[in-house]
């Protein structure tokens, strides 16, 4: 059993008889004495791929799924879908873009720390790291002497992702983005 205020994206629940994977979840802390911490979480069924939503107080609990993680690699992205192998037996598999579409902006050719969640032989899902390293591939340049407080500009990534950056960085610098909240960390 998980509690609703230990969910995390990529968890796994057993909603009915179907497994769903936590996709986002928003956290609503009201403001009135006595009044709980509501949790609003977006499911994806995994055999279905059909959206749920669902609100849940910090001590609801849901039954997790029975499942394993595996870890693998990401190897490359072509037409037919996402391709990633098995770290342990070196077997290839592919997922397709809508499998992934939560995932896709932070995976590049060869990222390593990704974890397969499967149930029997089946694929659920894909677990990612907390943080990724991109390449800033577009941003605009810095204002010298603007001002003296922090500011941010958006940058586009080597993925398509755009991410708000502080404004002294520029194009062809590295950065660590969690996955967690898609909000930049620090430089890599």
């Amino acid at each position: 059993m998980i509690r609703a205020c230990d969910f995390k994206k990529g968890s796994v629940v057993q909603i009915g008889d179907d497994p769903h994977i936590v996709e986002t979840i928003v956290v609503q802390t009201p403001s009135a004495r006595g009044a709980s911490t509501l949790y609003k979480v977006r499911f994806r069924n995994v055999q279905t791929k059909k959206k749920v939503d669902q609100t849940f107080k910090g001590t609801d609990v849901l039954k997790e799924a029975d499942f394993s993680k595996r870890p693998i690699q990401y190897l490359y992205r072509d037409a037919a879908g996402c391709t990633f192998m098995d770290a342990e037996d070196f077997t290839q598999f592919t997922l397709s873009d809508d499998d992934v579409e939560n995932e896709l902006p932070y995976l590049t050719d060869g990222l390593e720390g990704l974890f397969a969640l499967v149930s029997g032989e089946r694929i659920l899902g894909i677990e990612l790291p907390p943080t990724v390293e991109l390449l800033v591939t577009e941003t605009d340049p810095a204002m010298k002497g603007a001002s003296a407080t922090s500011r941010n500009k958006p940058a586009k990534t080597q993925t398509g992702l755009v991410v708000q950056v502080p404004d002294y960085l520029s194009s062809g610098e590295r950065i660590l983005v969690s996955t967690q909240t898609g909000l930049f960390e620090s430089r890599a």
